[in-house]
């Protein structure tokens, strides 16, 4: 299958089009609108500092139903205890940047870019993108962000610098899902971490009859509050 060269047009090839890692296109922008339409399809931009902007769906797909998270005993401790403190889009740079600098440390080398953090700054204050913060005598340690269409969120990454401290932050996103009516939380490609806390693979003609289902406006949302 041919990678596909994206034009100035916002458009992208039909997702069944993708090479086998996934890869279906190249280059393109980071604008809000071609962002908003690649998640649309189930198609997000993942590249390093230097690279042409590649986007990317793969097959099979790891999703979190929210009602599947698992909660293990010493996470229901740290949960009960209020270890940490916890808020919504109240840090959003900062967690991004977190993301970013734990990214390098573990692999010399980040796909959150400067581009991509500022591109994703700007869908947040459009309201697009929102973050979960969890905080330790007023100090940021943990946190996640991703974009929210409808009735998705796509989690795009999460940090720990304290035990735990990224697992209730997803707790804290699994429970404004349910509160909010968010049915699907997409954590593209599968890691141990996030399979031990209920995630699963599906399909990846699955999962776009899920954002068929889930994804009927793509109008941006009012600023995240936790109750």
């Amino acid at each position: 299958m041919p990678v596909f060269q994206l034009s100035r047009d916002i458009v992208f090839p039909s997702p069944e089009l993708a090479e086998p890692d996934g890869l279906i296109a190249v280059g393109g922008d980071l604008s809000p609108k071609r962002i908003i339409k690649a998640y649309k399809s189930g198609i997000f931009p993942w590249y390093s500092e230097g690279d042409p902007i590649l986007w990317w769906t793969p097959s099979p797909r790891l999703i979190l139903f929210p009602e599947e998270f698992y909660v293990s005993r010493r996470l229901a401790r740290t949960i009960r205890q209020n270890v940490f403190s916890v808020s919504a889009d109240s840090a959003f740079e900062k967690v991004i940047t977190n993301c970013a600098e734990q990214r390098s440390e573990n692999r010399n080398e980040t796909w959150i870019t400067q581009e991509m953090i500022s591109a994703y700054c700007h869908l947040h204050e459009l309201g697009y993108a929102h973050s979960i913060e969890c905080w330790k005598d007023d100090k940021l340690v943990g946190g996640l962000y991703g974009i929210a269409l409808d009735h998705v969120f796509f989690g795009e990454s999460m940090f720990s610098n304290m035990s735990n401290s990224s697992k209730v932050a997803l707790n804290a996103l699994v429970q404004h899902a349910k509160e909010t009516g968010i049915h699907l939380i997409d954590c593209q490609m599968r890691t141990e971490h996030l399979t031990s806390l209920g995630a699963r693979e599906i399909s990846r003609t699955r999962f776009e009859e899920l954002l068929n289902k889930n994804i009927q406006k793509t109008t941006p949302q009012q600023q995240w509050r936790l109750h």
